[in-house]
This record gives structure tokens, C-alpha cells and sequence, in this order.
């Protein structure tokens, strides 16, 4: 069954992303390859880091973090009387069985995030990197090392193309426009293009009522830029894994917490598909 959104699907925010971040490099990569060869070539290049900060990602993306957090506090420890400590302490001497602990994972996630590059075939020059943004590009310290990774790839020339579909977190797209800025950090999703070379942003602002776009994705020149359709992509990989059999429609999507307004058209948009 088809999501019932005509564009991004605001359900797989949640505990379903990492499945969609891992598969939207190779459904890209699969409708990028056949336009650009012989002439390039489409690879995937994964990186792997600590998730050390997940707390604002406890019970979204990381729900078994978030059992744990509650079966924490319903075995809070009792505070022990002053006036017991020196019996404890002469009873522990004598033997007594150690008190049981409460077992507590350490906050420490091992994130694997997909970028698909494409290459010139004869040179083996990177010529544009598809980045998908994850939560963990949204906040410090993955942010700060992404803004780096940015400014490595504009200094180099390549095309930096910035595929945003989640809401919470801090964007890490940066413009000098004041109005500019308003505009796309108001959209609930964003693409932006920066070409090699460039100092401006093509920008693709788009909102849970709408498709996602047919976006550029520029080759070297003299070569024309190829399209990129993310809702063809998006629709794909939905199918293929069968989201809708782990989606609770009736209950709201994972945060950030929409407008009044919005809430009720996907209310109605819903209820109209029959979920």
C-alpha cells in the first residue's frame, strides 16, 4: 500500500529513518547510474560515527533507549537513613550479599550515514556529492563536523546537493539573505543545490501537502544536469519495504509537533485515503 502523503511521509521520522537513510543512497544511485554513463560513475561512500548526544533522539529514533528510560525510574533506589550507613557498612564486612544494581547502557550509538558521489569515469575526480541529511547532521557535534565537511567540498568544486527530509534539528544550510532564510527554514523540508564554484543556493522548499520535486543534479560542463524525481524515489523505496505495515496512521507522527492548521488537513488528507 502507498503512503497516503503525495510527498514526504512525516511517519517515517521516526524509529523508521535509519531503515529509509539506508535506503535512499542505493535507490538514487540506481535511477542516477544509467543517465550519466559511460561518462561518470555512481558510488557510495559510507561513514560511520559516535551518536555520544541521542538524548533528543530517545523514544523517535531510538525507542529502546527510551524503554530503558522508563524502566529506570520505576526502580528509582530508596535513600538509605542516615543513622542505618554504619550497620550497612558492618553487615557489608561480614559478608552480605551485594545489593543487585540497576544496569544503565551508555549513550553511545554507532551511526553509519550514506553519501552517493558521482565521479568522473576517466579522472576518478569527485565531481558531485548527494548528501542525505540525518539528525545527527542536525545537531552538535555532528553538525559542526558536517558544516566542515561543506566547506571541504566547496573549496574543492565539487556540487553539493542537500536532500533535508526531517524537520527537528537545526538545518546546516547557511544563506546571507535574511528573507531567504525566513522562507526556507519555514518549509517543512528542503533541498538545496550549491554548484561548484557557485556563490549562490538553488533552493526546493516543500511542505507535507506537497510532492517532492524533480531536482538537478549537475554533471561537469559542457554536460547538462540530469534529473533527480525524490518522489519516484521515495514512493520506491515506501513500497519495497512495506512502511505501511508499521505505521499507526490514527496516532501522531513522531515530533516535531505541527501547526494547528496542518494537523487538521493531514487529519482529513488521512481519512480520505481510508487508513
Amino acid at each position: 500500500m502507498p503512503s497516503p502523503f503525495p510527498g514526504m511521509d512525516p511517519y517515517l521520522e521516526g524509529y523508521l529513518w535509519p531503515d529509509v537513510h539506508h535506503a535512499l543512497p542505493s535507490e538514487i544511485r540506481r535511477r542516477l547510474a544509467p543517465q550519466v554513463r559511460p561518462r561518470y560513475a555512481v558510488r557510495i561512500e559510507v561513514a560511520t560515527y559516535h551518536d555520544e548526544n541521542p538524548e533528543s533522539e530517545i523514544g523517535i529514533m531510538y525507542p529502546d533507549l527510551e524503554i530503558w528510560r522508563r524502566r529506570f525510574a520505576s526502580q528509582a533506589l530508596e535513600a538509605v537513613p542516615p543513622a542505618a550507613l554504619d550497620a550497612d557498612i558492618a553487615a557489608a564486612e561480614r559478608g552480605a550479599p551485594i545489593t543487585q544494581p540497576i544496569t544503565v547502557p551508555l549513550l553511545d550509538y554507532e551511526v553509519r550515514i550514506a553519501t552517493v558521489e558521482v565521479y568522473d569515469a576517466v579522472q576518478n575526480q569527485l565531481i558531485t556529492s548527494v548528501e542525505i541529511i540525518s539528525p545527527y547532521n542536525k545537531r552538535e557535534p555532528g553538525l559542526g563536523k558536517y558544516r566542515e565537511k561543506q566547506r571541504r567540498l566547496r573549496e574543492a568544486g565539487v556540487h553539493l546537493l542537500e536532500i533535508d527530509l526531517i524537520r527537528r534539528g537545526q538545518r546546516p544550510v547557511k544563506t546571507g539573505a535574511v528573507i531567504t532564510d525566513h522562507e526556507l527554514f519555514d518549509a517543512h523540508y528542503l533541498i538545496t543545490l550549491v554548484r561548484g564554484g557557485a556563490n549562490k543556493l538553488e533552493a526546493w522548499p516543500v511542505n507535507v501537502q506537497q510532492p517532492l520535486p524533480v531536482v538537478a543534479v549537475p554533471l561537469r560542463p559542457p554536460d547538462n544536469d540530469v534529473p533527480l524525481a525524490l518522489d519516484a524515489v521515495l514512493t520506491t523505496i515506501y513500497d519495497e519495504a512495506g512502511y505501511d505495515l508499521s505505521i499507526d496512521y490514527s496516532q501522531p507522527p513522531p515530533p516535531p509537533e505541527f501547526d494547528a492548521k496542518t494537523q487538521e488537513w493531514m487529519r482529513q488528507h488521512i481519512q480520505t485515503t481510508g487508513l
